[in-house]
C-alpha cells in the first residue's frame, strides 16, 4: 500500500467520523519534511547498537559537557546514545512531565530561559553532528501518554470547559469511570482521578501528568508533528515512553487495547515515509507475548525492552541456575518477533530493578526483593522494584558485575548501560535527599540517579587497584568486543546444556550460542559462587578467545574451567 493510503486507512480506523481535510492538510506538511537521511547507513543499525542511556545534566552539565564526552564513549564501546528526558520541564519526574515538546530544557542547551529556536537547532544541530561523525546515533526519551500539568495545552485547558484544548485531556465528575486502570505508582498515588474545581482529570502516572486523550485527532496530529520536527533535525529514534496506555476505554484496564496500536502504526507509518530508519522503541511494561503486539507484523515499534529478563538475570545469580534464563527466553514466554524487529536488554531500566506483577510472579517478585534490596530504603512501589544501583545491588562484587554484563551483552538482543555502571557508580544520598526537597515526592529512585564526578573519576581511575578501576577495565573491554561482533546483535541464541566430565549435568552454568550465517559464537557463564569445570561441547572445531574472567582450559582433559562468576567468550570455527 502506498505510505499516505496506510497512513490514511489508520486514520479512518481510529476516526471513522471526523473529515480527511485534517489528515491531507497534515500530509502535505509531512511531504515538506521529506529529505535524505542525515546519517545514512542500514535501516536496521539498531540490530548493532551499544547503547548508553544518561540524563545530561547529570552527565556531564549540558551538550557542551555531553560533546566533551563523546571520546570517551566512543573509547568505552557505546554506538548510541539513548538520552533521557531533554525535553522542556518543571523536572518534577526528572523530565518525563514534559511543558514543551519543541523545547530542549534552556540549561541543557547552555542558554537562558527564552531562548530562539533557532539557538536551540544549532546547538543540539552540533552535538548530533559530532556524534554521528564518530559513528554514534542519538535516540531520546519522549513521553506520549502525557504531558506535565504546566503544557500550554493544560493550562489553556483548565481555563474553562469550552476550551478548545479541554478535550486534548480526559475529564469527570465521576471517578468510577476506568476504575479497571490500576495504580501504576502504587504507595505513591491513590487514585488515577486528581480533582480541579468541580471536575477531575485522569492520571496513570503522578497528578502533575495529565493523560492525553487520542481520541480527540488533534492530539495524535499534535504529537505526530512534533516526532517530524526532531526527525528533522536528525534525531535517530525516539523511546516512546508509557505506550500501553494511549488509548482508554470504560469497562477494560486501558492498557493495550487494539486502537492504542493502531496510534503506534500510525506513528510508524509517518515516520517510515518521511525517513526510514527513524527508530521507534516501545516501553511497555508488559509480558513478552504482550510486548511482541507493539512490533505488529514489522509495521510498528522496531524494538521494545525485554522486561522479564532483566529480574530472571538477577533470579538465576542468586540462585545459581540458568532455569530462570532459559526459560524466559523460551518460546513459550518470549515469541518470536519479526525480522526486522529486535528486543532491547538491560540490567536495570534505566532507575530501577524493576519487579512489576505484569511480568513477575510474587514468588519471583519476593525472591528478587529479598536477595538484593540490601536496605529498606531502596524499596520502590512497595515491593514492585528496587531502587539501586548495579554496584550496590551486587554488594560491589567485581565479579557478579562482570557476570551480569557478560549476560546481558551476549544473550539475544541490543544492551543498555545505564551512565556510570561502567565504572560502578554508587547510590547517591545526596542527591536523593536533595530532589525530595525540590519535588516534594518521596522517589527512592532518585538515590540511583546523581552526578558524575569526572575529577574523582579521573583519580580513581588512575588506581589500578580501585574498585572503579576493576570496574571500568571489565566493563570497557566485554563493550569493546561486543561492538565488533555482529552475531551478539543478530544471531539466533541456541542454549547448550553444560555438562562435567563424567557426563552430569551442571545447571549453574548458563552456556549458548549466538550464530549467523557469517559468524559463531559460544558463551558460558558460571552463575555460581564456586569453581566449575564443564566438558567442552566443541572438540572438533577450533575456539579462540574473545573474552574473559576467571577463566582457564585444560588441553587435557578438554574441559573449560571457570572460577565463581567467571564466564567466558569463543568465537568458533
Amino acid at each position: 500500500m502506498h505510505p499516505p493510503d496506510l497512513i490514511s486507512s489508520y486514520w479512518k480506523t481510529l476516526y471513522p467520523a471526523s473529515t480527511t481535510g485534517k489528515l491531507y492538510d497534515f500530509l502535505q506538511e509531512a511531504e515538506r519534511y521529506r529529505t535524505q537521511a542525515v546519517f545514512p547507513g542500514k535501516a536496521d543499525w539498531y540490530k548493532d547498537a551499544v547503547i548508553y542511556s544518561l540524563y545530561i545534566d547529570l552527565f556531564n552539565k549540558d551538550f557542551s559537557g555531553l560533546t566533551e564526552k563523546l571520546d570517551y564513549l566512543d573509547d568505552l564501546g557505546v554506538n548510541c546514545l539513548w538520552l533521557l528526558p531533554i525535553l522542556d520541564s518543571p523536572m518534577r519526574d526528572a523530565g518525563f512531565d514534559i511543558r514543551n515538546y519543541d523545547r530542549i530544557r534552556a540549561g541543557l542547551l547552555g542558554l537562558p530561559e527564552g531562548f530562539e529556536k533557532e539557538e536551540q537547532e544549532r546547538i543540539f544541530g552540533d552535538f548530533l553532528h559530532e556524534a554521528h561523525n564518530r559513528g554514534i546515533r542519538v535516540i531520546f526519551d519522549i513521553a506520549i501518554n502525557h504531558t506535565s500539568d504546566e503544557h500550554p495545552w493544560f493550562l489553556e485547558a483548565k481555563r474553562s470547559e469550552d476550551n478548545p484544548y479541554r478535550d486534548y485531556y480526559i475529564w469527570t465528575k465521576d471517578t468510577s469511570l476506568y476504575s479497571e486502570a490500576r495504580i501504576l505508582f502504587k504507595g505513591i498515588e491513590k487514585s488515577n482521578w486528581e480533582p480541579l474545581g468541580d471536575w477531575y482529570y485522569f492520571h496513570r502516572f503522578f497528578n502533575f501528568q495529565p493523560d492525553l486523550n487520542y481520541k480527540n485527532p488533534e492530539v495524535l496530529l499534535a504529537m505526530t508533528k512534533n516526532l517530524l520536527y526532531w526527525q528533522s533535525l536528525g534525531v535517530d529514534g525516539f523511546r516512546a515512553d508509557a505506550i500501553p496506555y494511549l488509548w482508554k476505554e470504560a469497562g477494560t484496564d486501558c492498557e493495550n487495547l487494539p486502537k492504542t496500536h493502531i496510534i503506534v502504526k500510525f506513528f510508524r507509518a509517518v515516520l517510515d515515509y518521511v525517513n526510514e530508519g527513524t527508530l521507534l522503541l516501545a516501553e511497555a511494561c508488559q509480558k513478552p507475548k504482550e510486548v511482541v503486539k507493539y512490533m505488529g507484523d514489522g509495521d510498528e515499534c522496531h524494538a521494545s525492552y525485554h522486561f522479564p529478563l532483566m529480574p530472571m538475570m538477577f533470579k538465576s545469580i542468586a540462585l545459581g541456575e540458568s532455569k530462570p534464563v532459559i526459560q524466559t527466553l523460551s518460546p513459550e514466554v518470549t515469541p518470536k518477533i519479526p525480522e526486522n524487529s529486535q528486543w532491547f536488554t538491560f540490567l536495570r531500566l534505566h532507575d530501577e530493578l524493576s519487579l512489576e506483577l505484569v511480568y513477575v510472579s510474587e514468588e519471583d517478585r519476593k525472591f528478587i526483593h529479598e536477595n538484593y534490596c540490601h536496605k529498606p530504603e531502596w524499596d520502590f512501589r512497595v515491593g514492585e522494584g528496587i531502587s539501586a544501583r548495579l554496584a550496590e545491588l551486587f554488594q560491589k562484587d567485581v565479579r557478579k558485575i562482570g557476570l551480569a554484563y557478560s549476560m546481558m551483552l551476549t544473550l539475544t538482543g541490543s544492551p543498555v548501560v545505564y551512565y556510570g555502571d561502567e565504572f560502578g557508580k554508587l547510590n547517591d544520598e545526596e542527591f536523593y535527599k536533595e530532589q525530595i526537597q525540590l519535588t516534594g515526592k518521596d522517589d527512592t529512585r532518585f538515590l540511583v540517579r546523581g552526578r558524575i564526578d569526572w575529577d574523582f573519576l579521573g583519580k580513581e581511575l588512575k588506581n589500578e587497584k580501585s574498585f572503579h578501576t576493576k570496574v571500568y577495565n571489565l566493563i570497557k573491554s566485554l563493550l569493546n568486543t561486543r561492538r565488533e561482533h555482529p552475531a551478539f546483535g543478530r544471531g539466533d541464541t541456541q542454549f547448550t546444556d553444560a555438562v562435567s566430565i563424567d557426563n552430569k549435568p551442571i545447571p549453574e552454568v548458563l552456556c549458548y550460542t549466538r550464530n549467523t550465517a557469517e559468524e559463531n559464537l559460544f558463551i558460558v557463564n558460571n552463575l555460581s559462587g564456586h569453581s566449575i569445570s564443564i566438558k567442552n561441547p566443541f572438540t572438533e572445531k577450533n575456539l579462540f578467545l574473545l573474552n574473559l574472567n576467571g577463566f582457564s582450559y585444560d588441553d587435557e582433559t578438554e574441559t573449560i574451567n571457570l572460577e565463581p562468576y567467571g564466564f567466558v567468550w569463543f568465537g568458533i570455527v
